[in-house]
């Protein structure tokens, strides 16, 4: 390999553009492929997002529907197979939210809802934001407590 020999890869040279505006010789001047009159042909135009030249635009096409509810309370789901698997890894009879925290299996601002997916083979006690009425069974089942926090 020589200098005379280098190249830039290939794809990653462009060819430049036309310069328009530069006079009537250049098949660029005049207009500079702007066309005659309108928005488009003056500096400073920007199309608004959306904007589909008079045609009435999708977004005012389609219809609206639904609503999000301000007051809707968001719960982190966790079922008891992950609860008993926690269990029997750590060694413990007691998991709370903030156990479920270091663990990794909520985040910081989480709320936790136990759900009744699995079974439970051991008495554990759990406290938590909200039970499942299946999971809240299975638990006592074995002798365990549901406690709401």
């Amino acid at each position: 390999m020589k200098l005379s020999n280098l190249t830039p890869a290939k794809g990653s040279v462009h060819k430049e553009g036309k310069r328009v505006g530069r006079g009537e010789g250049s098949g660029k001047g005049g207009t500079a492929a702007r066309g005659h009159k309108g928005a488009q042909s003056r500096s400073g135009y920007s199309r608004k997002r959306g904007h589909e030249g008079g045609q009435m635009p999708l977004q005012r096409r389609l219809p609206k529907f639904g609503f999000k509810n301000m007051n809707r309370v968001e719960y982190k789901g966790i079922n008891l197979d992950a609860i008993q698997s926690l269990a029997d890894k750590r060694k413990l009879s007691v998991i709370d939210v903030e156990l479920l925290r270091t663990n990794g299996l909520i985040g910081k601002n989480d709320l936790v809802k136990i759900l009744g997916r699995g079974e439970v083979k051991v008495k554990i006690d759990v406290k938590a934001h909200a039970f499942s009425a299946s999971a809240k069974a299975a638990i006592e089942a074995k002798g365990g407590s549901a406690t709401t926090v």
